[in-house]
């Protein structure tokens, strides 16, 4: 269990009731756009599909279920480069767990790794093996969630690697791995360029990994892989350019309409996740709405669409890695990058994992699959 000390400050979560009250009657008075003039996603959200899922949210959803559900894991609040950061720690109840912080993307929050930490911290109780257990930390970027937002600029993937650093040292690991996807993929990424003291090595579910310049000559992988770049910057890439442009200015258009937030949310879930035609179909309603709640009820649509516009030069050519990586490739990412550029990118490659299902939010939506992905991709590290 971790200890409080003056650094290291428990928290608990608790919305008032009229803040609840105040967003069911904000949901009552939404005034719907005229419906999409095309028969699909093409326009953007369907408007029959988010009155469907904003009429849940009033009438059917429960808060207070999912904040006693996070309130049973143990979460802290503590400042580190003159910020306060929210994070869960659990520890494993099993001896010589390796420790490992999970970092989560944008629309990601914390919500996406709950049902990843008893699996991680206490195999056996779900069919694992003891020697596979995680101390799991899993903090909430900076400006999300009930971590703090950033008053000032320079809150790079950079920055933030540095202070996971701090946090994994302050909370007395002196070995330790590191894991995530999407924007946690960047962060973790951006940790194994800085190599850290303790960090043994990482686990990516979100590569960035192509080529500085991408060959005149492809093969067939490598193709595709281009082509889901093209659609991923392209057709899919309105909510990035945005909030990498303009985030204060999506933060204007959905601080003041629940629904706004809703629909801004559920149409990125709908677009990257490995579904049957909705994101309905591996995320649960309730799922959705516990990711869009965590952001309304914190006021951070501005202060997490930042995050792209502190690192609106990056780019999806990452760094080449020399400590050990491990990778697990989900069929649904996009985009969907080949085999040889990770290869080539990550020169001490210890594992690398095809998942048979999943798209670019592999712990929301095959958390069972992740788990055991981590667990086969960080057990060399542990001997």
């Amino acid at each position: 269990m971790t200890t409080a000390t003056p650094l290291v400050r428990p928290f608990t979560v608790s919305i008032p009731d009229a803040e609840i009250d105040d967003l069911k009657q904000r949901l009552a008075r939404t005034r719907w756009p005229d419906p999409e003039t095309v028969g699909d996603w093409s326009q953007g959200v369907r408007v029959e599909n988010a009155r469907s899922l904003v009429g849940y949210w009033k009438d059917g959803y429960d808060w207070r279920r999912f904040e006693s559900g996070l309130n049973r894991f143990p979460q802290f609040l503590t400042e580190i480069d003159g910020l306060d950061i929210h994070f869960i720690h659990v520890r494993s109840p099993h001896p010589h767990a390796m420790p490992l912080i999970l970092t989560h993307g944008w629309p990601g929050s914390i919500v996406e790794f709950l049902k990843l930490i008893g699996p991680l911290t206490d195999p056996v109780s779900y069919g694992g093996d003891a020697a596979d257990a995680f101390d799991v930390v899993v903090p909430s970027l900076p400006g999300f969630g009930f971590s703090q937002k950033p008053r000032e600029t320079g809150w790079t993937v950079e920055r933030i690697a540095g202070a996971w650093a701090e946090l994994m040292k302050r909370l007395d690991y002196s070995q330790w791995a590191a894991q995530g996807g999407d924007w946690g993929a960047v962060v973790t990424t951006a940790l194994g360029a800085m190599q850290p003291e303790g960090l043994l090595g990482i686990h990516l579910n979100t590569q960035y990994a192509f080529p500085a310049r991408i060959p005149d000559t492809l093969s067939p992988e490598q193709r595709h892989a281009v082509e889901t770049l093209a659609l991923y910057t392209g057709e899919l890439g309105g909510s990035n350019h945005l909030q990498g442009t303009k985030p204060e200015t999506v933060g204007f258009a959905l601080a003041d309409s629940p629904a706004g937030q809703a629909a801004w949310i559920y149409e990125k879930f709908q677009s990257k996740t490995d579904n049957q035609g909705l994101a309905e179909d591996v995320l649960g309603r309730d799922d959705i709405l516990d990711a869009i709640s965590l952001y309304w009820f914190t006021n951070s649509a501005a202060s997490s669409a930042r995050i792209y516009w502190e690192n609106r030069s990056g780019t999806l050519a990452g760094p080449k890695l020399t400590l050990p990586v491990a990778v697990t490739v989900f069929p649904g990412d996009i985009p969907l990058l080949p085999r040889s550029w990770i290869e080539d990118t990550y020169s001490t490659l210890i594992h690398y994992g095809e998942a048979g299902k999943g798209g670019h939010f592999a712990a929301l939506e095959q958390p069972e699959i992740l788990v055991g992905e981590i667990r086969a991709g960080l057990r060399s590290l542990r001997s």
